[in-house]
């Protein structure tokens, strides 16, 4: 393929060479340059790929794609506005624009991503489509798995994730879209039929700084669809539509809205409710509890109707879907109390967390929490004031630290712990901190373990250990009852 092809779309400023170089693969990582290929520089926020070039070159790469004027390159090179834009429309021409190809399907917001994602997917799977998801907790097509690393992959992976599934023959792929893949212009030649939004609360301010660029990053998605769905009832929804070039279909539980759930029923094992669209009724079953489950479903529900399924075809998807490891995860102890694992890391992700088990709550409700390191400080006392306002008792420990001392993040949480009336304790190490919990389980409690989900590692200082929550429940019940 000629370079020159791969680069239709994008703004040249300057070319140095032979545009017309044949090209046989793309890098932007120097260490992955293979002979034949172009390498594009990404400036990162630890690297600028500027820097790599003589690397590339000797690995051999025969053209260069950058952002500034390289002097005394031997290899074609070309000269662009923004090179991680042009990453993402050269990967596509590539790979000759898979995503258009099949029904794409984006999903924004700052929870409720990977449950909806998977609702959607259950929804098509059971009228006996084959389907593609992208997201945080892995990448499937069918019902084979795919590691992941990022909620949304590197533009250049996404396209190669795309191309498999085509190969597979998928008739959708229904992704997670983080605010961070759309500022970093990871989908930014993507074409989504139906894009999705499910709520927006205080989240990646380490990032984006402010709450006005977040929800900014998140409206691209609404640029790029043919049809909106999104939650009326958050306060970021006249933003988002303000200035998106999509059709919208609202939803919500407390407004006036295209699609509408009303008299809902919550139990201990899922929730119940009528859902309605252009005057037609259909009662919903979904078996994951909470408030925040029957938003999942409705914003689920609006990406099928937009893509002509029925309410009929919605009810019998969802009646038959189940939960997401991670989220609101029941772990089956066979003991008098119960220990949910739950993904909660936000100060809403926590406030619906709680809540909802709030609602079916018997006993007491133990709550084993910590904040991640090198990310947004000013979420720990929330969540700890959030956690002690829901809790009955309140364990504080560790979350993927990083580089930051433990203690000094507890240290931020308990600050809003400690506006509250609750009993807590603190526990830094996170495998005793579960220990204690079930050493001091009284009948009918119910254990939050929340932050980890489906993450089975802790992200310490030096080093990632094994750390799946799951499997050290079950470890140290098995070593307390023999």
């Amino acid at each position: 393929m000629k370079l020159s092809d791969l680069l239709a779309g994008v703004e040249i400023l300057e070319v140095a060479g032979n545009i017309d170089t044949k090209i046989s693969g793309i890098a932007f990582n120097s260490k992955e340059v293979k002979p034949g290929d172009v390498f594009v520089c990404i400036v990162g926020f630890k690297s600028d790929g500027h820097d790599y070039v003589q690397d590339a070159l000797e690995k051999g790469a025969v053209a260069i794609i950058a952002q500034k004027t390289l002097e005394g390159v031997a290899a074609t090179t070309v000269v662009v506005p923004n090179t991680r834009y042009a990453l993402s429309c050269v990967a596509a021409a590539f790979y000759d624009y898979p995503y258009k190809k099949f029904r794409l399907f984006g999903v924004t917001g700052t929870n409720g991503k990977t449950t909806t994602t998977y609702l959607v997917k259950s929804i098509l799977e059971n009228k006996g489509q084959l389907v593609g998801l992208i997201g945080t907790n892995q990448n499937m097509i069918g019902e084979t798995v795919i590691p992941t690393k990022h909620t949304t992959p590197d533009a250049l992976e996404l396209m190669r994730l795309f191309d498999r599934m085509v190969k597979a023959g998928v008739d959708a792929v229904v992704m997670e879209v983080s605010s961070h893949s759309l500022a970093l212009d990871r989908v930014a030649s993507c074409e989504f039929e139906i894009g999705a939004f499910t709520n927006l609360t205080q989240d990646h301010l380490d990032f984006h700084e402010t709450m006005e660029n977040y929800v900014l990053a998140k409206a691209e998605l609404f640029k790029k669809c043919n049809v909106g769905v999104l939650n009326v009832d958050d306060d970021a929804f006249d933003t988002l539509t303000k200035d998106c070039s999509c059709s919208v279909m609202s939803y919500s539980t407390k407004k006036d809205a295209d699609l509408r759930a009303s008299n809902i029923v919550y139990r201990a094992n899922g929730v119940e409710f009528d859902l309605s669209y252009e005057g037609e009724t259909e009662r919903i079953k979904l078996s994951i509890p909470g408030g925040f489950s029957v938003y999942n479903a409705l914003t689920a529900a609006g990406c099928c109707l937009a893509n002509g399924l029925s309410l009929k075809d919605i009810a019998e998807g969802l009646k038959t879907a189940k939960g997401v490891k991670g989220r609101i995860e029941v772990v089956e102890t066979n003991t008098d109390y119960t220990v949910i694992i739950d993904y909660a890391h936000t100060p809403d992700g926590l406030l619906n967390i709680l809540k909802a088990i709030r609602g079916f709550a018997k006993g007491r409700v133990v709550t084993l929490f910590g904040c991640g390191g090198d990310r947004d400080k000013t979420k720990r006392p929330q969540m700890g004031k959030i956690a002690g306002e829901l809790s009955d008792f309140c364990i504080v420990t560790s979350d993927n630290p990083r580089s930051e001392e433990p203690k000094a993040i507890i240290e931020d949480i308990l600050e809003g712990l400690r506006e509250t009336d609750c009993r807590y304790a603190v526990v830094e190490n996170r495998f005793e901190a579960i220990e204690f919990a079930l050493d001091n389980a009284k009948p009918d409690d119910i254990i939050l373990l929340a932050g980890k989900g489906h993450e089975p590692y802790q992200i310490l200082k030096d080093r990632t250990i094994v750390f799946d929550e799951r499997e050290i429940v079950l470890k140290l019940i098995d070593v307390s009852e023999n």
